[in-house]
Protein backbone atom coordinates (compact mmCIF):
# COMPACT_ATOMS: atom_id res chain seq x y z
CA UNK A 1 0.00 0.00 0.00
CA UNK A 2 1.30 3.40 -0.55
CA UNK A 3 0.20 5.94 1.27
CA UNK A 4 0.98 10.15 0.32
CA UNK A 5 4.03 8.70 -1.18
CA UNK A 6 5.14 6.13 1.74
CA UNK A 7 5.41 2.36 1.21
CA UNK A 8 3.24 0.17 3.90
CA UNK A 9 3.17 -3.83 4.34
CA UNK A 10 0.04 -5.76 5.15
CA UNK A 11 1.49 -5.91 9.12
CA UNK A 12 2.24 -1.84 8.91
CA UNK A 13 -1.10 -1.67 7.39
CA UNK A 14 -2.88 -3.05 10.27
CA UNK A 15 -0.72 -1.69 12.82
CA UNK A 16 -2.17 1.43 11.09
CA UNK A 17 -5.42 0.43 10.92
CA UNK A 18 -5.89 -0.41 14.86
CA UNK A 19 -3.62 3.12 15.77
CA UNK A 20 -6.31 4.78 14.06
CA UNK A 21 -9.47 2.80 15.14
CA UNK A 22 -7.97 3.00 18.69
CA UNK A 23 -7.91 6.99 18.28
CA UNK A 24 -10.89 7.48 16.93
CA UNK A 25 -12.45 5.26 20.27
CA UNK A 26 -10.31 7.99 22.79
CA UNK A 27 -12.12 11.02 20.56
CA UNK A 28 -15.56 10.13 20.85
CA UNK A 29 -14.65 9.26 24.84
CA UNK A 30 -12.69 12.86 25.15
CA UNK A 31 -16.15 14.42 23.31
CA UNK A 32 -18.59 12.35 25.03
CA UNK A 33 -16.42 13.27 28.77
CA UNK A 34 -16.76 17.43 27.78
CA UNK A 35 -20.58 17.12 27.08
CA UNK A 36 -21.27 15.25 30.31
CA UNK A 37 -19.04 18.25 32.10
CA UNK A 38 -20.99 21.40 30.06
CA UNK A 39 -24.18 19.89 31.14
CA UNK A 40 -23.11 19.05 34.56
CA UNK A 41 -21.43 23.07 34.76
CA UNK A 42 -24.89 24.54 33.12
CA UNK A 43 -26.88 22.67 35.91
CA UNK A 44 -24.63 23.98 39.01
CA UNK A 45 -24.73 27.08 37.23
CA UNK A 46 -28.59 27.18 38.27
CA UNK A 47 -29.85 30.79 38.29
CA UNK A 48 -27.99 34.26 38.86
CA UNK A 49 -28.83 35.76 42.41
CA UNK A 50 -27.79 39.08 43.97
CA UNK A 51 -28.54 41.62 46.66
CA UNK A 52 -30.43 44.26 45.33
CA UNK A 53 -30.82 47.32 46.64
CA UNK A 54 -34.13 50.07 45.88
CA UNK A 55 -35.63 53.51 47.34
CA UNK A 56 -38.84 52.81 49.86
CA UNK A 57 -39.85 56.47 50.13
CA UNK A 58 -36.76 58.00 52.35
CA UNK A 59 -35.80 54.55 52.88
CA UNK A 60 -33.45 52.08 50.87
CA UNK A 61 -34.44 48.48 51.63
CA UNK A 62 -32.40 45.58 49.92
CA UNK A 63 -33.59 42.28 49.45
CA UNK A 64 -32.48 38.97 47.49
CA UNK A 65 -32.92 38.15 43.75
CA UNK A 66 -32.80 35.06 41.81
CA UNK A 67 -33.55 35.29 38.30
CA UNK A 68 -33.36 32.83 35.20
CA UNK A 69 -29.61 32.76 33.14
CA UNK A 70 -31.53 34.38 29.96
CA UNK A 71 -32.32 37.69 29.05
CA UNK A 72 -35.95 37.58 29.49
CA UNK A 73 -37.82 39.53 29.63
CA UNK A 74 -39.55 37.48 32.70
CA UNK A 75 -42.53 37.07 34.52
CA UNK A 76 -41.95 38.04 37.96
CA UNK A 77 -42.51 36.99 41.79
CA UNK A 78 -42.38 39.37 45.30
CA UNK A 79 -41.35 36.65 47.20
CA UNK A 80 -42.85 37.35 51.31
CA UNK A 81 -40.88 35.97 54.33
CA UNK A 82 -42.42 34.16 56.87
CA UNK A 83 -42.13 35.80 60.89
CA UNK A 84 -38.56 34.51 61.07
CA UNK A 85 -37.49 37.17 58.64
CA UNK A 86 -35.40 36.53 55.00
CA UNK A 87 -33.40 33.60 55.71
CA UNK A 88 -32.06 30.83 53.53
CA UNK A 89 -35.32 29.16 53.23
CA UNK A 90 -36.89 32.27 51.79
CA UNK A 91 -34.16 32.43 49.30
CA UNK A 92 -34.38 28.91 48.64
CA UNK A 93 -38.01 29.36 47.55
CA UNK A 94 -37.12 32.79 45.34
CA UNK A 95 -34.40 30.14 43.71
CA UNK A 96 -36.52 27.95 43.07
CA UNK A 97 -39.04 30.17 41.28
CA UNK A 98 -36.38 31.80 39.19
CA UNK A 99 -35.87 27.95 37.86
CA UNK A 100 -39.42 28.21 36.99
CA UNK A 101 -38.26 30.80 34.41
CA UNK A 102 -39.43 33.79 36.97
CA UNK A 103 -37.26 36.96 38.47
CA UNK A 104 -38.08 36.44 42.52
CA UNK A 105 -37.56 39.55 44.66
CA UNK A 106 -37.25 38.15 48.33
CA UNK A 107 -38.24 41.34 50.09
CA UNK A 108 -35.88 42.14 53.87
CA UNK A 109 -39.03 43.70 55.97
CA UNK A 110 -37.69 43.40 58.75
CA UNK A 111 -34.20 45.65 57.69
CA UNK A 112 -31.47 43.00 58.05
CA UNK A 113 -32.85 41.39 61.06
CA UNK A 114 -33.71 37.18 61.25
CA UNK A 115 -35.33 35.64 64.22
CA UNK A 116 -34.57 32.12 65.62
CA UNK A 117 -36.63 30.91 68.11
CA UNK A 118 -40.21 32.05 68.33
CA UNK A 119 -40.70 34.89 70.78
CA UNK A 120 -37.89 36.51 68.91
CA UNK A 121 -39.88 36.28 65.66
CA UNK A 122 -42.87 37.11 67.45
CA UNK A 123 -41.28 40.79 68.37
CA UNK A 124 -40.36 41.36 65.05
CA UNK A 125 -43.83 41.10 63.71
CA UNK A 126 -45.25 43.50 65.76
CA UNK A 127 -42.47 45.95 65.03
CA UNK A 128 -43.20 45.63 61.22
CA UNK A 129 -46.51 48.12 60.54
CA UNK A 130 -48.88 46.88 57.77
CA UNK A 131 -49.15 49.71 55.98
CA UNK A 132 -44.99 50.43 56.41
CA UNK A 133 -44.78 46.49 55.07
CA UNK A 134 -47.36 47.54 51.97
CA UNK A 135 -45.45 50.88 50.79
CA UNK A 136 -42.20 48.69 50.95
CA UNK A 137 -43.71 45.78 48.31
CA UNK A 138 -45.42 48.43 46.66
CA UNK A 139 -41.72 49.65 46.17
CA UNK A 140 -40.09 46.03 45.27
CA UNK A 141 -43.01 46.12 42.39
CA UNK A 142 -41.75 49.70 41.22
CA UNK A 143 -38.10 48.41 41.78
CA UNK A 144 -39.32 45.38 39.34
CA UNK A 145 -40.77 47.22 37.00
CA UNK A 146 -37.21 49.39 36.28
CA UNK A 147 -35.41 46.07 35.21
CA UNK A 148 -35.41 45.00 31.59
CA UNK A 149 -35.36 41.43 32.67
CA UNK A 150 -38.98 41.60 33.71
CA UNK A 151 -42.22 41.95 32.13
CA UNK A 152 -43.90 44.64 33.72
CA UNK A 153 -47.44 43.37 33.11
CA UNK A 154 -46.41 39.91 34.54
CA UNK A 155 -45.73 40.55 38.26
CA UNK A 156 -47.10 38.37 40.85
CA UNK A 157 -46.88 37.62 45.26
CA UNK A 158 -46.40 34.81 46.88
CA UNK A 159 -45.89 34.77 50.68
CA UNK A 160 -46.02 31.74 54.13
CA UNK A 161 -47.18 32.60 57.14
CA UNK A 162 -47.10 36.66 57.99
CA UNK A 163 -45.85 37.15 54.06
CA UNK A 164 -49.13 34.84 53.29
CA UNK A 165 -50.99 37.11 54.87
CA UNK A 166 -49.07 40.04 53.38
CA UNK A 167 -49.39 38.76 49.95
CA UNK A 168 -52.99 38.85 49.71
CA UNK A 169 -52.97 42.79 51.32
CA UNK A 170 -50.72 43.51 48.35
CA UNK A 171 -53.57 42.18 46.24
CA UNK A 172 -55.60 44.48 47.88
CA UNK A 173 -53.57 47.30 47.74
CA UNK A 174 -51.56 47.18 44.40
CA UNK A 175 -53.83 46.02 41.35
CA UNK A 176 -50.38 45.51 39.41
CA UNK A 177 -50.32 42.08 40.67
CA UNK A 178 -50.93 39.62 38.13
CA UNK A 179 -50.84 36.69 40.33
CA UNK A 180 -51.08 35.72 44.15
CA UNK A 181 -50.23 32.73 45.91
CA UNK A 182 -51.17 32.37 49.68
CA UNK A 183 -49.72 29.80 51.86
CA UNK A 184 -51.23 29.88 55.10
CA UNK A 185 -51.74 33.20 55.56
CA UNK A 186 -54.32 35.78 57.37
CA UNK A 187 -56.86 36.38 54.89
CA UNK A 188 -59.04 39.46 54.76
CA UNK A 189 -62.46 39.69 55.35
CA UNK A 190 -63.93 43.20 54.67
CA UNK A 191 -66.12 43.06 51.57
CA UNK A 192 -64.43 46.34 50.63
CA UNK A 193 -60.72 44.93 50.70
CA UNK A 194 -62.94 41.35 48.59
CA UNK A 195 -63.24 43.57 46.26
CA UNK A 196 -59.99 45.49 45.10
CA UNK A 197 -58.48 41.89 44.91
CA UNK A 198 -57.93 41.68 40.88
CA UNK A 199 -55.71 39.20 40.89
CA UNK A 200 -56.62 35.44 40.91
CA UNK A 201 -55.75 34.31 44.03
CA UNK A 202 -53.96 30.47 44.85
CA UNK A 203 -54.44 29.39 48.83
CA UNK A 204 -52.94 26.52 50.03
CA UNK A 205 -53.80 25.66 54.35
CA UNK A 206 -53.99 23.23 56.48
CA UNK A 207 -56.73 21.61 58.74
CA UNK A 208 -55.05 21.28 61.97
CA UNK A 209 -54.39 25.07 61.46
CA UNK A 210 -55.30 26.93 64.45
CA UNK A 211 -54.48 30.32 63.35
CA UNK A 212 -55.95 30.33 60.00
CA UNK A 213 -58.48 27.91 60.37
CA UNK A 214 -60.46 25.97 57.75
CA UNK A 215 -64.00 27.91 58.95
CA UNK A 216 -61.72 31.26 57.97
CA UNK A 217 -60.31 30.03 54.89
CA UNK A 218 -64.49 28.62 53.39
CA UNK A 219 -65.79 31.93 54.64
CA UNK A 220 -62.97 34.05 52.31
CA UNK A 221 -63.70 31.47 49.39
CA UNK A 222 -67.59 32.20 50.07
CA UNK A 223 -66.73 36.02 49.89
CA UNK A 224 -65.16 35.89 46.96
CA UNK A 225 -67.05 33.72 44.83
CA UNK A 226 -70.13 35.69 45.67
CA UNK A 227 -67.79 38.88 44.15
CA UNK A 228 -67.00 36.46 40.57
CA UNK A 229 -63.52 36.49 41.75
CA UNK A 230 -60.94 33.72 40.74
CA UNK A 231 -59.69 31.72 43.48
CA UNK A 232 -58.94 27.93 44.09
CA UNK A 233 -58.23 27.02 47.67
CA UNK A 234 -57.10 23.58 49.21
CA UNK A 235 -57.03 22.47 52.83
CA UNK A 236 -54.65 19.67 53.52
CA UNK A 237 -55.65 16.93 55.79
CA UNK A 238 -53.52 16.49 58.43
CA UNK A 239 -51.37 19.50 57.91
CA UNK A 240 -51.02 22.62 60.55
CA UNK A 241 -49.14 25.89 60.53
CA UNK A 242 -45.90 25.46 58.57
CA UNK A 243 -46.27 22.24 56.93
CA UNK A 244 -44.75 23.80 53.74
CA UNK A 245 -41.15 24.54 55.44
CA UNK A 246 -38.75 21.48 56.64
CA UNK A 247 -37.21 23.41 59.13
CA UNK A 248 -40.29 23.21 61.24
CA UNK A 249 -39.83 19.64 61.57
CA UNK A 250 -42.73 19.21 63.91
CA UNK A 251 -45.28 20.58 61.48
CA UNK A 252 -43.49 19.47 57.81
CA UNK A 253 -45.28 17.56 55.37
CA UNK A 254 -43.45 16.51 52.63
CA UNK A 255 -46.78 15.33 50.41
CA UNK A 256 -48.50 18.30 51.02
CA UNK A 257 -45.85 20.94 50.51
CA UNK A 258 -44.78 19.43 47.13
CA UNK A 259 -48.26 18.86 46.08
CA UNK A 260 -48.69 22.92 47.34
CA UNK A 261 -45.36 23.40 45.10
CA UNK A 262 -46.81 21.61 42.22
CA UNK A 263 -50.35 23.49 42.72
CA UNK A 264 -48.00 26.90 42.66
CA UNK A 265 -46.22 25.81 39.45
CA UNK A 266 -49.00 24.84 37.18
CA UNK A 267 -51.13 28.09 38.51
CA UNK A 268 -47.93 30.53 37.83
CA UNK A 269 -47.81 28.86 34.53
CA UNK A 270 -51.08 29.74 33.58
CA UNK A 271 -51.13 33.30 34.23
CA UNK A 272 -47.48 34.37 34.09
CA UNK A 273 -46.05 33.33 30.78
Amino acid sequence: MRWRGVAYDDREQEKLKRAWRGAGRRYLIMAAAVALLACASARAAGPKTETVTFKSGDETLSGFLAAPESAGPHGAMIVIHEWWGLNDWVKEQAEKLAGEGYVALAVDLYRGKTASDPAEAHELMRGLPQDRAIKDLKAAVDYLGTRPDVRKDRIGVIGWCMGGGLAVQLAVHDPRMRACVVNYGALPTDPGDLQNIGAPILGNFGAEDRGITPADVKEFDKGMSKLHKVVSLKIYDNAGHGFENPNNTAAYRPEAAADAWNRTVVFLKTLMK
